[in-house]
């Protein structure tokens, strides 16, 4: 049902420190001065402790510095390839073929590696790492992440994420679609990101949008179905849906009548269903 997922920073790292400890309940209306004295963070109406983001850094300081080992591992396999390939050129036998390989991890595949790393059945990212699924985080670096990659940065320079292969695979996996949904909760970053991404194949044929902005405000979220009809992320022939309400209220509700409501059912009617063109072309 799920090809791909498009989140935020956040999305990523709390996904991650769920596993590790709670997050409570609090108050929209709390003192930011008091919650700072005691190290508690405040998310709307949701408190993390401080103690929470160390737990993450511990967990993630040894991941990052072991992704840095392997993308020295690739660098020095792709010069040794090289090298061979030039003396070969050079004593008149011909180049050898290259099998380029990147050095650098996309931070799809950093998230993936970090769902395999949690190994525990409370995370999205686990889940979409078994079943194979890219999860797409544009702005992975907007947040907690970010800032163990800043710290490695002066422990040891030199680890990079390829944001540039990123877009190329999130961008083919839409044109290569033989139709396209998405339902895209809440706005910012996330939506356009992937709104941008069905542009690529002029616009998608199945959109539902769940969020409380309004196009007044200027918000991204606020941005009407029918403006992504303007610039061919939506098709003209598609019949988007908004949904302004609560996602967390609603978004489980909708899923509950529909793909959730009978799983076999669905499984036997899309059982021939293409999903890729070049399936199709087959």
């Amino acid at each position: 049902m799920v090809d791909v997922i498009v989140t935020t920073a956040g999305g990523i790292e709390e996904d991650i420190i769920k596993c590790m400890e709670p997050t409570y309940m609090g108050d929209f209306k709390l003192s930011g001065k008091e919650l700072r004295k005691k190290g508690l963070n405040r998310i709307g109406n949701l408190i993390v402790p401080n103690n929470n983001y160390c737990k993450f850094e511990d967990w993630m300081r040894p991941l990052i510095d072991k992704m840095h080992n392997e993308q020295e591992a690739r660098w020095k396999e792709n010069a040794l390839m090289y090298a061979k390939s030039v003396e070969a050129n050079e004593n008149g036998g011909g180049g050898v073929d290259i099998e380029h390989k990147s050095c650098y991890f996309t931070p799809s595949e950093f998230i993936t590696r970090m769902g395999k790393e949690i190994n525990n059945e409370e995370s999205v990212l686990y889940w979409a790492y078994k079943n194979d699924i890219p999860i797409f985080c544009p702005a992975l670096t907007d947040g907690s992440v970010g800032d163990m990659i800043y710290f490695h940065s002066y422990k040891r320079p030199g680890f990079v994420l390829d944001i540039a292969r990123d877009i190329r695979n999130i961008n083919d996996l839409a044109v290569h679609s033989h139709a396209t949904g998405q339902i895209i909760i809440g706005g910012g970053l996330v939506k356009h990101h992937t709104c941008n991404a069905n542009l690529m194949r002029n616009g998608a044929n199945y959109s539902v949008y769940i969020n409380t902005g309004h196009e007044f405000d200027g918000s991204d979220g606020g941005a009407s179905p029918d403006e992504a009809i303007s610039w061919g992320k939506i098709r003209i022939n598609a019949e988007p849906v908004k949904v302004c309400a609560d996602a967390t209220i609603v978004f489980p509700f909708i899923v509950s009548q529909t793909f959730a409501q009978d799983v076999e059912a669905w499984q036997k009617e899309t059982a021939d269903c293409v999903c890729w063109l070049a399936d199709e072309a087959v």
